[in-house]
């Protein structure tokens, strides 16, 4: 069997969370470099050197990476997708770790994308979606079809919380709704909405790059700026942000993490319409009553709590 060896290039800081990123995806025998663990290892056992090789030194100096291993097959390439977007969606919910690169031996990165376009397939999700890859053609068949290329950025429908999102959107939008999409990615949950009914949406995102992958991917449904406005920044501190998004939108979504849902819960009281709908996702199991908690105690009702693959979403008003 051959097989595929990846690397993620991580920081001191964020090393366990890469690595629990990994386990969640069932991935296990991870090899782990640390040079923290290095030199540790070298002060508990000075007794048993008096002279280390400055080359090993400085071929451990600032590394922090783990390595792991997948199949060269068609299921390798799958959970290799799988972690390309948890990667994604990782960065995303900690900005403040420095850039996690993903690398693969004796592969380029082009043949790492084509391979990853290949296992990302349309989508029927809900009654009435389907998403397609924009490099796919295929017939809808009665669905409203959502045209998608997602870039570097999270937001496939591949992830079970993004399709928790998608399928509520599809019970509560309706015509002539205002919606607001906070951490929009690749903007697939707002251009759902807007493909779904609504007549205008907003999203913001603190990566920059997801501003033009999500205007990207409105073209490619016949959606124009008149309908859709994306922008970049955080909404709990951007006072230029906050002015431009105002407030009294019918259903404010975030598909984020736990930690960043409870900070923005407060928030999403204020830019939704007293009536509103505030939808949220990216809810790991162990953390699902924690985040519901919360949510009531900021005074939302929780009108309904789905789940899928371990992950939560709460619609709430």
């Amino acid at each position: 069997m051959k097989w595929l060896e990846l690397h993620i290039d991580a920081t001191q800081a964020s090393l366990e969370p890469v690595s629990e990123m990994l386990r969640e995806l069932g991935i296990e025998g991870l090899v782990i470099e640390d040079e923290a663990d290095f030199q540790n290892f070298l002060e508990q056992n000075r007794q048993y050197w008096d002279y280390v090789d400055p080359s090993l030194e400085q071929q451990m100096s600032g590394k922090c990476r783990v390595t792991f291993y997948l199949e060269d097959s068609e299921a390798g390439y799958t959970q290799l997708a799988a972690v390309r977007i948890a990667l994604t969606a990782l960065q995303k919910a900690h900005p403040e770790y420095p850039v996690l690169i993903l690398s693969m031996e004796n592969i380029q990165d082009a043949d790492w994308e084509n391979n990853w376009k290949a296992f990302y397939k349309p989508m029927e999700i809900g009654e009435r979606l389907i998403v397609i890859p924009d490099w796919e053609e295929v017939d809808p068949k009665g669905r409203i079809p959502l045209r998608l290329n997602p870039g570097l950025i999270f937001g496939t429908g591949g992830h079970a919380t993004t399709r928790l999102c998608l399928e509520a959107l599809e019970r509560t939008v309706k015509k002539g709704m205002r919606v607001l999409d906070l951490g929009c990615g690749s903007g697939i949950l707002s251009i759902a909405a807007l493909l779904l009914g609504a007549e205008t949406a907003y999203g913001c995102d603190i990566d920059e790059k997801a501003v033009d992958v999500a205007y990207e991917n409105a073209a490619l449904n016949g959606i124009d700026r008149s309908r859709y406005t994306v922008r970049a920044g955080d909404v709990l501190s951007d006072a230029g942000l906050q002015r431009d998004m105002g407030n009294g939108y019918d259903i404010v979504v975030a598909n984020i993490v736990a930690d960043v849902i409870i900070a923005l819960a407060a928030a999403a009281r204020r830019l939704k319409k007293p009536e509103g709908l505030f939808l949220c996702s990216g809810i790991i199991d162990d953390r699902a009553a924690e985040v519901r908690d919360s949510l009531e105690k900021t005074g939302f009702t929780v009108l309904e709590e789905n789940s899928a693959e371990g992950w939560f979403s709460f619609l709430c008003r």
